[in-house]
């Protein structure tokens, strides 16, 4: 679906737009404009307060085909902050901004779940000044459908892995002001009746219809399918690549690569590393990674698409078809003559590159045997300074080695006799407990003789006073 059409569809009423801007404001994010705003659980009074809406700026499209650029009026978060109090006027249409550039297309029709059957069309823009993110207009069946995907998704997380979360802005207006078409495109790339992958025909009221960033439309439920980040008809990617950086300078302006061995340098308009890597390597072919030309050093001129003429030798397109000025050019039209032309043309083409491509290759393997020889000379001489290094320690080493092994016959000396003392200690020790439980034992023996010898001394005692006893009587 074009961009008129689109436009035409979510276009609000004559009183919101009677209070829009001029094209040239759109493009200022600052411009904020205020609109009365009734409450919606009684129409017949009016509250004093406004809403406040927004001009966010947006474009579509392959940047290197074709451009449209647009600005769509949206109304604030706090416009919206409650059920009760939704914006009058509001159309079913939202804007989802702010999506992150991983999300790809069939991420975002799952992420929506229930909701994919009530929308009648999406299309997905980028905005200006948002790195990494692009917005989703969407367009539904009814008024109840759009206010209950607000409440559902308005600040819902993408999803549980994620700290990002959904905004979802009612939308006032979409206006497109400008349409750049950088290259010609042929009528076969221009809209499509049909969707590309299914091949049945676009049609809102058998299916939502989603319009990628590059203006290709498909059926939601084909789109959902394809789980790559680029579009499956022109391959354009929303998620572009980082940009390369010169390898010294790390500029990203007018950068070269060199088409030998890779290197990334800046131009001679900027810091001249790239002419600088050709002047020490003699690699003379350089493309522009922004032009994707090839530039010939040696030569000083553009080769890509370019060849020699084997007539003038001046330079031409290879795909030059012979231009007719008038009724009699000169040119003979004979058919064996044309096809032996072309075959000189070809043979000369591929003689020019074979010549090339060996002139190439013998500069690369000099300059490469040259790095060799470098290298074995810079090993070679790190050798020899490391072995007069090593002759120079010798003496220092020896003599540690000496002390070393003096020091190892101590300690195996001091291990010996620490040996020799703990056989001795475990040896001492036993005979210790020996004399101890003698001595014990002779305690024990002396103890009940003692013991003995008092109970004789007793009896000894009381025999005598008996005796006495009876010599008195």
């Amino acid at each position: 679906m074009n961009s008129n059409k689109m436009s035409e569809a979510i276009s609000v009423s004559a009183a919101a737009n009677s209070t829009i801007a001029g094209a040239e404001d759109y493009f200022r994010p600052s411009s904020i404009m205020k609109l009365p705003i009734t409450d919606i659980g009684d129409s017949s009074t009016s509250s004093s307060s406004a809403y406040v809406t927004q001009a966010f700026p947006f474009s579509s499209g392959n940047p290197r085909i074709e451009q449209t650029r647009g600005v769509m009026h949206l109304f604030l978060d706090d416009a919206a902050s409650s059920s009760s109090n939704l914006p009058v006027g509001r159309i079913p249409l939202i804007c989802v901004l702010g999506v992150p550039n991983h999300m790809t297309y069939a991420d975002f029709c799952q992420f929506c779940g229930s909701f994919i059957h009530h929308i009648m069309e999406m299309r997905i823009v980028r905005n200006d000044g948002m790195e990494n993110r692009y917005s989703i207009l969407v367009r539904f069946d009814d008024q109840s459908s759009t206010d209950s995907f607000h409440k559902h998704f308005n600040g819902r997380r993408f999803s549980s892995l994620e700290t990002e979360s959904c905004r979802v802005l009612f939308t006032v207006d979409v206006q497109y002001t400008s349409s750049i078409e950088h290259t010609q495109t042929s009528p076969a790339n221009t809209e499509q009746p049909s969707c590309p992958v299914c091949l049945e025909r676009l049609d809102q009221d058998m299916s939502g219809i989603l319009t990628t960033i590059c203006n290709h439309s498909f059926h939601c439920s084909c789109i959902s399918k394809w789980t790559d980040s680029s579009c499956p008809v022109c391959r354009y990617c929303q998620q572009q690549p980082e940009k390369s950086k010169c390898l010294i300078c790390q500029t990203s302006e007018n950068v070269w690569i060199c088409l030998l061995c890779g290197f990334v340098g800046c131009g001679r308009y900027k810091e001249g590393h790239a002419i600088e890597h050709w002047k020490q390597t003699q690699h003379c072919y350089s493309q522009e990674l922004e032009t994707q030309r090839v530039w010939d050093y040696v030569g000083d001129n553009y080769v890509h698409r370019l060849i020699q003429s084997k007539t003038d030798g001046k330079l031409v397109e290879l795909n030059h078809h012979h231009q007719h000025t008038d009724g009699d050019c000169g040119c003979d039209t004979d058919p064996a003559f044309s096809e032996a032309l072309l075959n000189s043309r070809v043979e000369s083409i591929v003689s020019e590159y074979n010549e090339l491509l060996t002139t190439q290759l013998e500069n690369q393997k000099l300059y490469y045997e040259s790095l060799l020889q470098e290298f074995e000379e810079e090993n070679e001489r790190e050798i020899s300074g490391a072995v007069r290094d090593f002759m120079k320690q010798n003496t220092k080493l020896q003599k540690m080695q000496a002390k070393l092994d003096k020091g190892l016959k101590e300690k195996k000396f001091l291990d010996d006799m620490n040996e020799n003392l703990l056989r001795n200690k475990v040896t001492w020790e036993s005979i210790i407990a020996k004399i101890e439980e003698r001595e014990k034992e002779a305690l024990r023996v002396k103890d009940d003789k003692i013991q003995e010898l008092e109970a004789q001394l007793q009896g000894l005692m009381v025999s005598l006073e008996e005796t006495n006893t009876v010599d008195v009587q």
